[in-house]
């Protein structure tokens, strides 16, 4: 078995569609994901200004097997990333493979780190449970096989939570003429002035996260976020991002959207087709709750339930009836514990973990 650099467009072609053939009869993954694997993979784009992205096919013989992309972030130096991964079934040896094509490459890492895609705001993980449930738009879904290829890797596990809304919009109900903010104001992101929108998002990003609680963090620049978002300005609506700001100051946000996988066929990427239906025809009835994010010096206020208060009953209004929210890594107790406490507040009842992913590393 080996891996061989992509060599022009025709093994490009080839990369992009080796994820059909892996999941051509499989009626939950969803392609919604790799128009994220395209942006980093043929770039150009700014967070190719900071990282090498390198693509690579897997061969055993003259079969192509499998494919990923080995990336080296000069922010996060000491790894080796082995990025969008997909391989068939019944292969050995996948873990060697790459430890030994990662040492060739003469980087300065010195651990592999396989299943981060560039960073954790484009993807990440592996799934390791509930392979008979689509995913949730946003996280992956991988097969049943793949952990089983990096057995001998440490695994890092992150989760996410699923809940039904019902109890938790009448608990927003129940407390809407005591519930004392404390000055927090909240707002909706002001979609025609996307870029300074985006600057403000990556500023509360980069200030609340730190490696301590999400292993492999680093801070992003503004342009990096703003080449995410752009190609789904067209989905995003002004109540998906919430600013959360304290005497004038920005404090905090929260970012959802409903779960367009609900109404794109396996096999696809989001299309036009899908953004008029998910517009005029076919609304989700279940949405990701992707991230919340509080400056540390501000996590003691009630920052986050203005958050909720005010996206809630847009949410009810909408008809949303179902949310999950994550991924979560093990380390990041405090989230975790946020997160079980306005569960079991809304719910009655606490709710651990629903699904589970794992990021695999091991050492170069």
């Amino acid at each position: 078995m080996m891996l061989k650099p992509v060599q022009g467009p025709a093994e490009r072609k080839l990369f992009h569609a080796l994820p059909h053939g892996i999941y051509e009869t499989n009626a939950f993954h969803r392609d919604t994901e790799e128009s994220i694997t395209r942006l980093l993979v043929d770039g150009p784009t700014v967070y190719h200004t900071n990282a090498t992205v390198s693509p690579f096919l897997l061969f055993e013989g003259t079969e192509i097997v499998g494919r990923c992309a080995f990336i080296h972030d000069r922010r996060l130096p000491e790894y080796l990333q082995v990025a969008f991964f997909e391989a068939l079934p019944g292969l050995s040896g996948i873990s060697e493979v790459l430890a030994e094509t990662g040492q060739s490459l003469g980087s300065c890492a010195t651990r592999l780190v396989i299943g981060l895609n560039g960073h954790l705001n484009y993807g990440a993980g592996f799934l390791l449970d509930h392979f008979t449930e689509p995913p949730v738009f946003g996280l992956p879904y991988t097969p049943e096989y793949y952990p089983a290829y990096f057995s001998g890797c440490r695994c890092r596990r992150m989760v996410s939570y699923r809940f039904p809304l019902k109890g938790i919009y009448d608990w927003v109900r129940s407390v809407k003429n005591t519930f004392d903010a404390r000055g927090v104001e909240v707002r909706f992101f002001r979609k025609n002035d996307l870029r300074r929108e985006i600057e403000l998002y990556t500023y509360i990003d980069n200030a609340t996260f730190s490696n301590a609680e999400c292993p492999y963090w680093y801070n992003r620049e503004a342009e990096e976020n703003y080449e995410l978002f752009h190609p789904f300005r067209f989905l995003i609506r002004p109540e998906h991002l919430l600013f959360a700001h304290k005497n004038g100051k920005p404090v905090g946000f929260l970012l959802w959207y409903p779960d367009f996988n609900m109404v794109v066929p396996p096999g696809r990427d989001i299309g036009v087709v899908d953004v008029l239906r998910y517009r005029f025809l076919s609304r989700p009835n279940a949405i990701r709750l992707a991230e919340i994010a509080i400056l540390p010096e501000y996590r003691n206020t009630p920052a986050v339930a203005a958050l909720y208060r005010l996206s809630l009953p847009e949410l009810e209004r909408t008809g949303y009836e179902t949310c999950e929210g994550g991924f979560i890594f093990d380390e990041n107790r405090s989230s975790k514990v946020m997160t079980e406490r306005y569960i079991e507040r809304g719910c009655g009842e606490r709710k651990g973990p629903y699904r589970s992913y794992g990021i695999f590393e091991r050492e170069l």
